[in-house]
């Protein structure tokens, strides 16, 4: 995959690859180039940003040229490193799973504001959990809640349950394969989900990181977007604790539909926090007090 022979420097190695990722429209072409490297290596990037004269060893050439053409075949990174980092914690990331994302931190910021006391004893639930990301991440924030994650996919529910005892959460989390709150009884603090939300007929035009190498059901919410949230907003009112508050991630431009099931079906919605980009991507829900007005927003 790389004309660069054994014994050559870092640099060159750098300098042919971050070319061969630039012709193939990856962003950050230098950068990657620098993470497949120290993984083929095992040193970090900054190790080999600071001496670009280290002659790359023997045995990491191949792991480099394989790396190499994945990523040039837009495998997403994170699953060529099989890591990915999310809010202070580092966790494993499989095809089984959507990548942890940035934007997705906004949910947590949000969780996190709907209750401050860092003591408080919350049952959390996180439907969808995927690597486990927003319920692992709001554990690791509040060290006396208690988690369930749910995943219909078994894959996705068992490495959710490594990442939490790779980071010390496995005593206060459980984790299921079950059609997300049909295999649930009693009652919840804080429900999370980061459904599926993308149109189907949309997917397909995705970058071809996501489109090609990420789990369809996790990303598919029927013809206009919005199949997971009917089902959530059908099922949170038994969910939800007296006082309990669930956090649902948007995609683009679906705040006014998401809140208007959520009113219907008996939620009120409490607030919205934009992610990075300034999008709308956290929406904040709670149940309407019995005999109280229709909307309190």
């Amino acid at each position: 995959m790389t004309a660069c022979e054994p014994g050559e420097t870092v640099g060159a190695f750098l300098c042919q690859a971050g070319q061969m990722l630039r012709a193939a429209a990856i962003e950050s072409p230098r950068l990657e180039a620098r993470l497949l490297l120290g993984h083929a290596m095992g040193v970090t990037a900054e190790t080999l940003l600071r001496d670009s004269r280290m002659v790359v060893p023997a045995e990491a050439v191949a792991r480099f040229g394989a790396a190499l053409k994945a990523r040039l075949a837009h495998v997403p990174m994170a699953h060529i490193l099989g890591r990915q980092g999310f809010w202070t914690l580092d966790l494993a990331v499989s095809p089984a799973t959507l990548i942890p994302r940035p934007d997705s931190e906004s949910l947590v910021e949000a969780a996190l504001a709907a209750f401050p006391d860092a003591e408080a004893p919350l049952r959390v639930l996180d439907l969808g959990t995927g690597t486990g990301c927003l319920l692992l991440a709001v554990l690791s924030e509040r060290p006396r809640a208690f988690g369930i994650g749910v995943d219909r996919e078994p894959a996705a529910a068992a490495l959710a349950a490594a990442n939490a005892a790779a980071n010390g959460l496995a005593g206060r989390s459980a984790f299921l394969a079950a059609d997300w709150a049909g295999a649930l009884a009693g009652t919840f603090d804080l429900v999370l989900s980061n459904p599926p939300y993308i149109e189907s007929a949309a997917i397909s035009g995705l970058m071809p990181e996501v489109a090609r190498h990420e789990p369809g059901l996790a990303l598919d919410g029927g013809p206009d977007g919005l199949d997971a949230y009917r089902l959530l907003a059908a099922a949170l009112p038994a969910l939800l604790a007296p006082g309990g508050v669930a956090v649902l991630e948007l995609g683009q431009g679906q705040r006014a539909a998401v809140e208007g099931l959520a009113r219907t079906a008996g939620l009120r919605p409490l607030s919205c926090r934009p992610d990075l980009g300034g999008v709308d991507r956290a929406l904040s829900l709670a149940k309407k007090p019995v005999g109280g007005p229709a909307s309190e927003d």
